[in-house]
């Protein structure tokens, strides 16, 4: 189990977890043709958008595991353009990253990456990695957010996180999860 300055990493690839819940949630309410209608964003669909944040996943998550997928993640560009696919392959991508930092501790975080890019190996701490993950997957996902408000479906609430108070709010995306609340904060909270 993550200890020390890992608890704050696995809180945040649980909250990342359940943000794409969330959104995916509503995005599947989105017809074929609305998934991969052109819009305004960086990416020029939400397929297009979502489909790059699980590229982007498998090759941090796969360097941080050790491996060496490198730029081979960029093969193709829209692995998943259709929803329910891509869907399961976000969820396993989201599982392994929760997995990766369930057993992280200052020692670990300390650890340097191998980044296999096109030209080189970059190297960086596991925790710069981490954070950097992070806020790949909150900026991607807000493009979709954005996207979703032009369409007939609702943007999800995406700016929450973990607060006890706010539990009654997840309940139903815990269950969805196979989470429960205790589990979740199993070595956050004081005893």
């Amino acid at each position: 189990m993550a200890t020390g300055a890992g608890l704050y990493f696995l809180s945040m690839a649980r909250n990342n977890a359940w943000a794409n819940h969330r959104l995916l949630k509503a995005c599947s309410q989105l017809s074929p043709s609305e998934f991969a209608a052109e819009r305004t964003s960086f990416f020029p669909s939400i397929s297009a958008t979502l489909n790059h944040i699980l590229v982007v996943d498998w090759f941090y998550v796969d360097a941080l595991e050790g491996g060496t997928l490198g730029p081979a993640a960029w093969v193709n560009e829209m692995p998943h353009p259709d929803f329910a696919s891509y869907r399961v392959a976000q969820s396993a991508v989201d599982q392994r990253l929760i997995n990766f930092c369930e057993v992280l501790d200052g020692a670990s975080l300390a650890l340097m990456v191998h980044l296999h890019r096109a030209n080189h190996v970059q190297v960086d701490r596991v925790d710069r990695i981490l954070l950097h993950l992070f806020e790949h997957q909150i900026h991607h996902r807000g493009q979709v957010h954005a996207m979703l408000a032009g369409t007939s479906i609702a943007p999800p609430q995406l700016d929450e996180f973990f607060c006890s108070s706010d539990a009654k709010f997840r309940r139903d995306d815990f269950a969805e999860l196979g989470w429960h609340e205790e589990d979740v904060w199993r070595g956050l909270t004081p005893k």
